[in-house]
């Protein structure tokens, strides 16, 4: 899917990730201190603001102008001080690197082939500081038979040991599993890894 396809998909609806923040991302990035944060494929900038709404420092980007435009919208409703912490870009997150170093990267739900996934990973490792968090969340492989909704594609979904073998040992792996979602469709099965990059004299 490309671009204009997604901007169509944005087009389409409210708000067609809804407003409050993934719980699992919640779960993860509530204890972390505060810092900078990449948000890749923000969409509607759901994550990014939130962060921003609680200190962070944020980037939010995605390929899609309609969804940023979106984000923007919804985030002019925010206070100026979460407003001043946070910007949206965009770009194209298969392509190129990720300017910057940051605290904490995420990447929710973002679906690619293969190797573009394993260049994603790559450039989010590189632009980790030492003890920068990792958070890579999606549509499980095994969702497109015992789950419900999501892409039906087995290509680009995967399995948290795929991302485990795609990160090769240059981050620290805290959690690797499978995570039961319930939606009004029944219960999607999801990957969560979550890593940390390893710091100066740990």
């Amino acid at each position: 899917m490309d671009a204009q396809e997604w901007d169509e998909k944005y087009r389409a609806a409210d708000l067609v990730w809804g407003a409050p923040p993934n719980p699992v991302v919640v779960e993860f990035a509530t204890a972390l201190p505060h810092g900078r944060a990449l948000d890749l494929g923000c969409g509607e900038g759901r994550h990014s603001l939130w962060l921003a709404t609680r200190g962070w420092e944020v980037i939010g980007t995605d390929f899609s102008e309609v969804a940023l435009d979106k984000a923007r919208q919804v985030a002019a409703q925010a206070p100026k001080r979460s407003r001043d912490r946070l910007q949206y870009v965009r770009s194209d997150v298969t392509q190129g690197t990720f300017p910057g170093n940051y605290d904490l990267i995420l990447a929710v739900f973002l679906h690619f082939p293969p190797a573009e996934r394993r260049t994603l990973i790559e450039n989010a490792i590189n632009s980790l500081k030492p003890e920068g968090i990792l958070i890579f969340l999606g549509h499980d492989r095994t969702n497109i038979e015992d789950g419900v909704g999501g892409p039906q594609d087995s290509e680009i979904l995967y399995t948290p040991t795929d991302i485990v073998e795609e990160i090769d040992g240059r981050l620290e792996i805290r959690v690797a599993e499978r995570r039961f979602r319930e939606t009004v469709s029944g219960t999607a099965v999801d990957a969560l890894v979550v890593a940390r990059k390893i710091g100066l004299g740990s």
